[in-house]
């Protein structure tokens, strides 16, 4: 991917990347020369992106206990 500096030695980085990385605006961003002097894009915030199941992951909160569910399921009142 290839990106363009501007005058103010900006870049916009793409967004394959940016989510790959889980970078959103506010992020902290590293960059560090690898040992083949190449240089690398690292989150510096240190959080892990989320996992596309962390989205789904939670519970329903307080509501019904086993007994009310199982009377629902047997047409109880």
């Amino acid at each position: 991917m290839t990106t363009i500096v501007t005058a103010k030695g900006q870049v916009t980085i793409p967004k394959p990347v940016r989510d790959l990385l889980g970078i959103t605006p506010g992020s902290r961003v590293d960059f560090r020369r690898a040992a083949d002097g190449s240089v690398v894009l690292i989150r510096a915030d240190e959080k892990r992106p989320a996992s596309r199941f962390a989205k789904l992951r939670g519970h329903a909160g307080k509501g019904l206990d086993t007994d009310a569910i199982m009377a629902l399921t047997r047409g109880e009142k």
